[in-house]
């Protein structure tokens, strides 16, 4: 297939990318900027703001789109007001976007969407980024028809590695674990579920080939405690020692990033028949972060 990647350059979209590109498909990265080392930077390009009235004409000639873009808490403008923010990028501009598609003749899409909606559905109510979540998601799947298959995949936690891109996020982590960075050795209460970017890419790939047209997928890994999330960082870094468990700020998981609030968990298990339908794997999140680990130690070596 010829596939367009929106959100190429990032972590989601660009190990999409990879992936996709390695098994034979004919890929074309589309974000605002160009990737300009590593592997992602040998992929053909679009210039694209999924906002802009002129996305159909980027869209023209693609079979089938993966939308890794979209907007969250890090992205609202400074002084902007973030529920009208969330409305217009997420709840209206996606579907717009996933139309444009449509009316080009692209005939199969696929979105990375938010877990929140269906993991955690009372904060569509309070909380104007799952709402606008869920408007994303419900207005992609309402184009899907005969000649538009469409499939929603809502994911939890991501983590990933990606070759010639460094994750801030995920390296701060490392660093930290590593001794590089000066921050207290705590972790806050509460969990989540965690997948990583190759688990993703597994559903990516089965959402294509063969994800039930018009259905949201909740996807998942593993249910971990912040606690022993972060605690994997050091255990990679050769500190086995537990924690502290602080119910306070954590610098690098922010509480924003916590829609339930410290202290609480976003746990769940998916069927096993739906993962054997996306066909993703299991139980890759320790193998990533000792990656990740391993590569940030050869940074700053």
């Amino acid at each position: 297939m010829k596939i367009l990647v929106i959100g190429g350059n990032g972590m989601v979209g660009g190990h999409a990318a990879l992936r996709l590109a390695a098994a034979g498909h004919d890929v074309t990265l589309a974000s605002r900027t160009r990737p300009d080392s590593g592997p992602l930077a040998q992929l053909a390009w679009k210039a694209v703001d999924y906002l802009a009235p002129d996305a159909q004409a980027v869209l023209r000639g693609f079979d089938a789109a993966v939308f890794a873009a979209g907007q969250d808490p890090r992205h609202v403008p400074k002084g902007a007001d973030a529920a009208s923010h969330y409305a217009q990028a997420n709840g209206e501009g996606v579907p717009r976007f996933f139309a444009a598609a449509k009316a080009a003749g692209v005939g199969r899409a696929v979105l990375i969407g938010s877990f929140y909606p269906q993991a955690a559905p009372e904060l569509v109510e309070t909380d104007p980024y799952v709402a606008s979540r869920l408007a994303a998601d419900e207005g992609a799947r309402k184009l899907a028809d005969d000649n538009f298959h469409v499939a929603v995949l809502n994911a939890p936690f991501i983590i990933g590695e990606v070759p010639g891109l460094i994750v801030p996020s995920a390296d701060a982590m490392a660093r930290w674990a590593l001794g590089a960075l000066d921050l207290p050795r705590v972790a806050p209460p509460g969990g989540v579920n965690v997948i990583t970017c190759n688990t993703l890419s597994d559903a990516i790939e089965g959402a294509l080939v063969r994800g039930e047209n018009g259905k949201a997928w909740l996807i998942g890994d593993a249910n971990l405690s912040y606690a022993r999330y972060l605690g994997m960082f050091f255990e990679a870094a050769g500190d086995r020692a537990a924690l502290e468990l602080r119910d306070e700020p954590h610098p690098l998981i922010p509480d924003s990033a916590m829609l339930r609030g410290r202290g609480k968990t976003i746990y769940y298990d998916v069927a096993p028949a739906e993962r054997a339908t996306l066909g993703y794997r299991q139980d890759d999140v320790w193998p990533t972060i000792r990656l990740i680990v391993e590569n940030a130690a050869r940074r700053l070596a």
